[in-house]
């Protein structure tokens, strides 16, 4: 995957991040909010949209399967590729994550 893909990934993460932090209601209550804008409330959201994705796909395949007409191999063959390609796309945020981690870790005090 190039860098160009990654980039793109990381400032779409960005742009929603930006969304829900203007979406978010303000709140006057001293209680700990966990900010719905955090690197870790969007990361588990973009896990969400490719788990979703997958599901989807995987629907679609059974309902081929199953002979519903409705359903054309097309349709099935396309939301495969797009489940595949979010997940190679997030496997390989996660593997620049744990690289980045690696080097904080290894860095001389």
């Amino acid at each position: 995957m190039s860098d160009a893909t990654i980039t793109s990934i990381l400032s779409q993460i960005r742009s929603l991040q930006g969304q829900s932090t203007a979406l978010r209601p303000s709140t006057t209550e001293s209680t700990p909010v966990v900010a719905e804008g955090s690197f870790g409330a969007t990361f588990k959201k973009a896990l969400d949209q490719v788990n979703t994705q997958q599901q989807e796909s995987a629907g679609l395949a059974r309902a081929f399967e199953m002979g519903d007409p409705n359903i054309d191999l097309v349709r099935v063959m396309l939301a495969q590729q797009e489940a595949s390609v979010s997940f190679r796309a997030t496997v390989e945020v996660r593997n620049r994550l744990v690289q980045a981690y690696q080097d904080v870790m290894n860095m001389p005090l």
